[in-house]
């Protein structure tokens, strides 16, 4: 495995082998048995959560101290960013990132302590913020969306970002700085200065309520884990409705692991994308009909989608670590978006990663790597490269963004793209539709 600073360079610059065919290997069987907690669940990345949300009578506290500090405005990214801080999603890391951290991490996947961390976590703030504050000055957070005070930042840091740091940060997180992609777009609209600092979160805003029994902190989760017996748990990604191939992904792992947890994406997608509500309903049907309940398990989590492909596929596994999981499905174009990624370059990217002698500083959940899937007519049902041995033209290929865009106009899907039930939930959102978004195809949806 590589862990020299260089090799890790040249992954981040995007220089993955080009080509369709994934790692052989599907996922080790086990974390090792010195890196869990008592009830058997692989331990948080750093060894514990770190949690800094305040609730009850501090909470309160803290809110009538931050009426009476300058306020900053936060993006949604941020919101959703704070909250997984709050709540122990993100453990170890309980601070916006200063420039020493932000740096080590585009360039090396490192903490500047050397914790294993694959994507900045950065606030911005307008240049005259920037300048007029101290460092050591508590400074409170306000989401607009809600009107409200969402928690606080003790300031240890503040940078320009340059139009040369905006490109660093995107070219080695993103692989380019193609102004298309949703992710860099995100990085070159945001304010003038990144500010770094420890934080306090004081709100997890409208999730508790809306996605009640769905949204749930990490150690709800381990508990509910701990209640089933479940030691070795996989995790599955979802932001788009689940298809037949999210289904036989789940389906897999169900048969090697003692559970499937599948983890929806509920914050703020790009424009086109399914809201996380129909997501929702379209997972409740399909596993209310066609998984054992008893071993599988819904939940959502708060964050915005970033779409940095192999970058975000092991933020994925690092926060899964978080809830107790101790594999992560990595499918086909894993959080990628249009053209920019190989369809297997968030599998390769795992084992490209620095691995820190100390285990409570490594990324210890593992991928469950699992090659194309699709539809074969021939062998009646599901399959992929690994087991199908017919043609291309006896196949249909399942994408979530081709259901979409199919969908969107009104399309006819084709037999087994999706489920009864969940095309029907499906049909019913676009209908109701006011607005129209037109949804294009990359190419991996059409390959």
């Amino acid at each position: 495995m590589l862990t020299t600073a260089s090799a890790v360079t040249a992954a981040a610059l995007g220089r993955f082998t080009a080509s369709t065919t994934p790692r052989r290997s599907v996922h080790k069987n086990v974390v090792s048995r010195s890196h869990v907690d008592a009830n058997g669940l692989v331990l948080p990345h750093g060894g514990s959560l770190k949690c800094s949300l305040l609730e009850g009578q501090a909470r309160a506290d803290a809110l009538k101290r931050a009426q009476g500090m300058k306020r900053i405005n936060i993006a949604s990214r941020e919101n959703g960013d704070l909250i997984m801080m709050g709540i122990g999603g993100f453990s170890p890391l309980n601070k916006f990132m200063g420039r020493a951290d932000w740096k080590s991490v585009c360039e090396k996947f490192l903490l500047a302590d050397g914790t294993f961390w694959p994507i900045p976590i950065t606030m911005s703030v307008d240049k005259d913020v920037a300048k007029a504050t101290k460092r050591g000055e508590e400074i409170a957070l306000f989401f607009k969306p809600r009107n409200e005070i969402v928690g606080t930042i003790k300031v240890d840091d503040v940078w320009e970002m340059t139009k040369k740091e905006r490109d660093f940060e995107c070219q080695n997180v993103f692989t380019t700085c193609d102004p298309e992609h949703p992710g860099v777009k995100m990085v070159m609209e945001q304010k003038a200065f990144n500010m770094g600092g420890n934080i306090v979160t004081l709100s997890e805003g409208e999730y508790p309520e809306k996605y009640k029994g769905i949204y749930m902190r990490p150690a709800e989760v381990r508990q509910k884990f701990a209640a089933r017996k479940w030691k070795t748990i996989a995790a599955l990604q979802l932001r788009n409705p689940m298809h037949r191939s999210h289904e036989y992904l789940a389906k897999i792992a169900a048969e090697v692991c003692d559970g499937v947890f599948i983890h929806s994406l509920v914050g703020n997608l790009k424009p086109g994308d399914i809201p996380a509500e129909v997501r929702v309903k379209c997972i409740d049907a399909l596993v209310s009909k066609y998984f054992v309940p008893a071993n599988v398990m819904q939940g959502g989590y708060p964050l915005d989608m970033r779409y940095g492909g192999p970058r975000e596929a092991l933020l994925h596994a690092l926060f899964r670590q978080n809830y107790g999981c101790s594999h992560m499905i990595i499918g086909r174009d894993h959080a990628g978006v249009g053209n920019y990624y190989g369809p297997f370059d968030a599998h390769y990217i795992f084992d490209k990663i620095p691995t820190p002698a100390d285990p409570n500083k490594a990324l210890q959940c593992q991928p469950m790597r699992i090659d194309w899937t699709f539809y074969c007519v021939k062998c009646d049902g599901m399959a992929s490269l690994r087991t199908c041995p017919h043609d291309k033209k006896d196949r249909v290929i399942v994408s979530g963004t081709m259901v979409r865009k199919l969908l969107s106009e009104k399309g006819e899907l084709p037999d087994h793209f999706g489920r009864t039930e969940v095309i029907e939930i499906l049909r019913k959102y676009y209908e109701n539709l006011t607005e129209k978004v037109e949804v294009k195809l990359h190419k991996a949806a059409t390959m």
